[in-house]
Formats: C-alpha cells, structure tokens, sequence
C-alpha cells in the first residue's frame, strides 16, 4: 500500500469559464475546467510532491470521467471516487470578473448532484482514513442532510484518526431554507487544524475578530485566521503538534477497514499509528502569531483560498514552524491568484522555501505577479 499523505473529500464539479466578459445571457460560448474546494487543495498538493487521495462521487457520465481524469493528471489518486448512476455530476457557470465585483455571477446545477447524496453508509472508509491528514469542507455539510451527518461523524473526535483539516468555507447560498449555518462552528470545533476567514465567521457566526474566533473554537490545536490581503494569525494551542504527530511512521502493508462510523470507535487500523489528540478545551495558547501576506498583482482570486490551504498543510507536513507554514500558504495563494482559472504550477519547493525564508524585511517588500512562480522569473521587491 502506497503511504498517503493527505486524503482530500468533497464535491468536485464541472466549470464553465466564459470566453469573454460580461453578463451571462451575454457570453457566447464556454471553456470547460474543473473546481472545487477540496479537489483543489488536492491538486495543488500532488503538485507539490505529497501522495494525495480524492475521495467524492460523480455522476456515471461524461462530466463525471472529466473530473476523475482531469483530478488525476494532477497526480491525484482518484481511486475512491465512486460513481452514481442514478444522478448527474455538479456543473456550474460563472462570469470572468472577479467574485468581490457586483456584477460577478455564479449558476449551480448541483442540486441532487451525485456528491451530494455522500452519505455514512457510502463512502469509502479504508479511503477516508488512509492519510496522515483528513481535509474537509464546510461546503459538503451545506449539501444536503446526508452529507452533514457524514461531517459530523467525520469531525467526531476518537482514537486513532488522522490530523483533521477543516476550511469553513461558508457558501450562503448553498444553506438549504431552514438550515443553520451556525452548525459550521460545531463541525469546527472537531478539527485539529482550522481555516476560517474574518468575514465569514462574522456573516456565519456572528463572530468578530481574530480573538473571538479564537475563543469560538478552543478545541483546536491550530486556527488559522484569515484576513484577506492583510494576512492571517495563527493560533497553536499546546498540544498541537506540528512534526511529530505527522512523523513518518512505520505503516502495515495490509489496510483493514474501520468500524462504521457512528458504530463503536475503536483504534482504526492499517494506516499507520497516528493519533490527534485534542487539546485542552480551555482556550490555553502557547502562541499566536500574525504573518502578513505579500503583496500580489491579482489576476483572479478564485481557488486562492484553497490554495492556501494547501500550502499550510504542505508545511505541517515539513513540520515547518508556524510562521513558514503560513508564508508557504500565502505563497500558494499567490500562485493562484496571479492565474486566471482554479489551478496552477506552484513555486518548486527550493524555489517557495527561499521566500519563506526571507527576513521580515524583506518579506514586507515582496511583490508578486504572473509569472512569479517560475525559477527563472525574476521576484521583485519594492
């Protein structure tokens, strides 16, 4: 069995990207790509160097071998992708101005799609946790009731699991009528690591401020605050642990499944003796620490916030301390938000650790556009 580093689980859906601007009654025709949050953190970590695994469900159609192809070329195992015969793949429409212009528009037809019927009963266990870390979304709670009562179970707190990522990612239009998107504030509280934005614990929660989130969410080891172009701050408890807990260790050969979920929780087997434990829930922090982000001529800002979780995670992984994990974040971020689409290149590793590296100095004239990414592009300071 190849070790995995990171198990990524969510919607993926098609996307149709106009080929020129302006409303969408107006735009003739369509280039077609892929998106979603946790395929995205997936992607820009395969393509990174880690092992990573997709775990979703597509449609039984064409969109459907799009996206499990598509993910995979990226490196990505897409082996725990199961198909659903009986419902469609999720596509969507959006218009080419940026997402804060008002007249951006986003269309969904994901409303019955396959990842949304995910549920307890169906997805993949031995997938789900064969990693050193579990990524997961606040979107797929927003899906339906099945797949909220897969995140509660996933978010459950019991021996033997893997590192537990949560992004927010409040997405107010996908709140069923009579839902609550408060209940994205209970999922987190199960996460070992959390990403969740100021402006969406303030619309969500009705939460304000980094402290406040903070004393919101005491459970986890990590909370990572972000505040857009200003940067984010860190939050690490004194149980978190950044490099041992995600040492590698000496994995079986031969993976059991685990006992069902909602079923007696019991040490899960067959990945390896990795634990995340959690925290006192008393609020203690060893450390909070703010790491501004550089500045970034934007191209687009979609797929920038996955993408920085994807560099956070890519430097917990390293066991970087937290101000490189946060750097190695924005520098992902920035690699997307100097493209166009969801997914680009990231920074080689020699090439994102020197910038991680700099002085603060330094790291405060930092400037970067498209191109930036390349060995050969020249990094300006100003």
């Amino acid at each position: 069995m190849v070790d995995v580093d990171v198990v990524c689980l969510g919607e993926s859906m098609v996307t149709f990207l106009p080929s020129r601007p302006g409303r969408l009654a107006d735009v003739p025709s369509f280039a077609r790509g892929i998106g979603g949050a946790e395929s995205n953190v997936a992607c820009a970590l395969a393509a990174a160097g880690h092992a990573v695994k997709w775990v979703s469900r597509v449609g039984a159609d064409g969109f459907g071998d799009h996206l499990v192809e598509a993910v995979g070329a990226y490196g990505v195992d897409t082996s725990g992708v199961g198909r659903d015969p009986r419902r469609p793949t999720g596509v969507y429409f959006r218009t080419a101005d940026d997402r804060a212009a008002g007249t951006h528009e986003v269309v969904y037809y994901r409303s019955g799609s396959a990842a949304s019927a995910m549920s307890v009963a169906n997805v993949p266990w031995g997938e789900v946790w064969a990693g050193r870390v579990l990524h997961l979304s606040g979107i797929t709670a927003a899906l339906s009731d099945g797949c909220l009562e897969l995140m509660r179970s996933l978010l459950e707190r019991r021996a033997g699991r893997p590192l537990v990522s949560f992004d927010v990612n409040h997405r107010s239009g996908l709140w069923r009528s009579g839902s609550d998107p408060r209940v994205s504030l209970e999922l987190a509280r199960g996460a070992d690591v959390v990403f969740v934005g100021e402006d969406e614990a303030e619309e969500a929660w009705g939460v304000r401020g980094p402290s406040a989130i903070r004393e919101a969410l005491p459970e986890p080891g990590v909370v990572v605050v972000k505040g857009g172009a200003r940067g984010v701050t860190v939050f690490e408890s004194p149980a978190a642990d950044r490099g041992g807990l995600l040492a590698p260790t000496r994995r079986s050969r031969k993976c059991h499944s685990p006992a069902p979920l909602g079923g007696p929780s019991g040490p899960i087997r067959g990945r390896g003796e990795l634990s995340a434990q959690p925290p006192p829930a008393d609020g203690r922090t060893t450390s909070v620490i703010t790491v501004p982000a550089p500045r970034v001529d934007v191209v687009a800002t979609v797929g920038a916030g996955d993408a920085f979780a994807a560099g956070f995670l890519h430097g917990t992984l390293r066991g970087l301390p937290a101000r490189e994990r946060a750097r190695h974040g924005h520098l992902m971020a920035a690699a997307a938000l100097t493209v166009p689409g969801d997914h680009t290149a990231p920074p080689s590793r020699a090439h994102a650790d020197r910038l991680a590296a700099l002085d603060d100095d330094a790291w405060g004239r930092l400037r970067l556009g498209p191109g930036w990414t390349g060995e050969e592009q020249e990094v300006r300071t100003s």
